[in-house]
């Protein structure tokens, strides 16, 4: 292994080279050096890896990293400097095409970092100065795993002290962008750790707590719309999550029909399943989807992409709704395949009578394109964060209010 010392004072901003060629490596060095950094230059990534997890060392401003490394390359990476949580910026550099230097630049982006433009090799000067001058691009929404999250809390344990509870994001209309329905969400309200998402403390799939934690769901999104949501103008649709597990297990139909409100301003419900789980069992569930239909209970499949060629099985199912994959939506307006995905969906949807809800929105090109592409509903941190069932009930209030005051009544 090779390695330079810092060139010039140490108050400089220091400046990392991962290439596995040497020649290259100081090149850059003598670049970074002119553009006023104190670099050094590491020939494998684990010397470069040891040095970044140092608590003493002084951590790099700026890490420019080839693509191919050797026994490792830039994807396993960036994997490591998420793990490591880096906080400089990062500059990808190739021989590659510029495909591949985007494509890797994303995962860049997608794992938290702070990514640079990239540069394909050879470059002069004037290259990576515009590329370190340049506006980094950073990832909205880390993934779950770089997230610290408190100790995974026991949802049984939960559920027999009353810390769990519901909270409710809105669906809009795109066209008249009004309130079309909400989603009940759960939280918890741990006594230590405070309001906990579903990732905190959600089993996996198919756990028997999911059983008791259904009937929970239920009850109180009725109990929630009979207190908040009843006396409004126009009480909205409510849309809750049911694995079909416990949906087509004995008895739950019975238990969702008694629990149904008994009022003449009680729209229906919606439950929503997951594409997978769907596709598993479709001639149950299309049995399961029909008599709930009796009861004004629709279904919904949510998180729609991951198995996209099953869902040809499903257009006998009688679904109101077909719910696009939050990671297919982000970036819609500016990722062709992604756009393209999109608009399938909306296509199959409205061809089987279903309506199409984007989930994830948090974009205004994103948004525009989705109106474009003929999407129905949309869903996400750009209109709405969920919320409390008192607060989503006041934000309701001034939707209606606002309404009113511009149709002049």
């Amino acid at each position: 292994m090779q390695t330079s010392k810092p060139i010039g004072p140490s108050d400089k901003p220091a400046a990392f080279v991962l290439d596995d060629n040497p020649k290259v490596c100081e090149i850059i060095c003598r670049l970074l050096a002119t553009g006023g950094f104190a670099p050094e230059y590491f020939c494998d990534a684990g010397t470069c890896l040891r040095r970044l997890d140092t608590p003493s060392a002084r951590r790099p401003e700026v890490l420019i990293l080839d693509l191919a490394l050797g026994d490792s390359d830039a994807v396993e990476m960036i994997h490591q400097l998420q793990r490591l949580r880096f906080g400089g910026k990062v500059i990808l550099i190739s021989m590659s095409d510029l495909q591949t230097l985007q494509d890797v630049h994303d995962v860049g982006v997608a794992h938290g970092l702070t990514m640079l433009p990239s540069i394909r090799k050879p470059f002069p000067f004037e290259e990576l100065e515009a590329s370190l001058r340049a506006a980094p691009q950073t990832a909205k929404y880390l993934p779950q795993d770089s997230v610290r999250l408190p100790p995974k809390a026991s949802v049984e344990k939960a559920l027999l002290n009353g810390w769990l509870e519901l909270w409710y994001q809105p669906k809009f209309d795109l066209k008249s962008l009004s309130v079309h329905s909400i989603e009940a969400l759960l939280r918890m309200r741990h006594p230590q750790f405070g309001v906990l998402s579903p990732g905190s403390f959600l089993p996996p799939a198919g756990e028997p707590v999911y059983a008791p934690l259904s009937k929970f769901v239920v009850q109180q999104a009725m109990a929630d719309w009979i207190e908040h949501f009843r006396e409004l103008d126009s009480p909205p649709l409510i849309a809750v999550n049911i694995p079909l597990s416990v949906l087509i297990s004995p008895g739950f139909v019975d238990l969702i029909r008694r629990a149904r409100p008994n009022h003449t301003k009680f729209p229906g419900l919606i439950i929503e399943a997951t594409e997978g789980e769907l596709i598993q069992n479709p001639e149950l569930a299309r049995e399961i989807a029909i008599q709930l239909k009796l009861y004004n209970i629709r279904i919904s499949i949510d998180d729609f992409g991951s198995a996209y060629s099953a869902f040809a099985r499903l257009r006998d199912l009688p679904v109101v709704e077909v719910k696009i994959d939050a990671s297919f939506v982000r970036g819609c307006s500016s990722d062709g395949a992604k756009r393209t995905l999109c608009q399938s969906v909306v296509d199959l949807a409205h061809r089987f009578q279903a309506s199409a809800c984007a989930e994830g929105v948090e974009d205004h090109d994103d948004l525009r394109t989705l109106a474009e592409l003929g999407c129905d509903t949309v869903q996400g941190f750009l209109f709405a964060k969920p919320q409390p069932a008192e607060l989503s009930k006041t934000m309701l209030l001034r939707e209606s209010m606002e309404a009113k005051a511009a149709a002049g009544v």
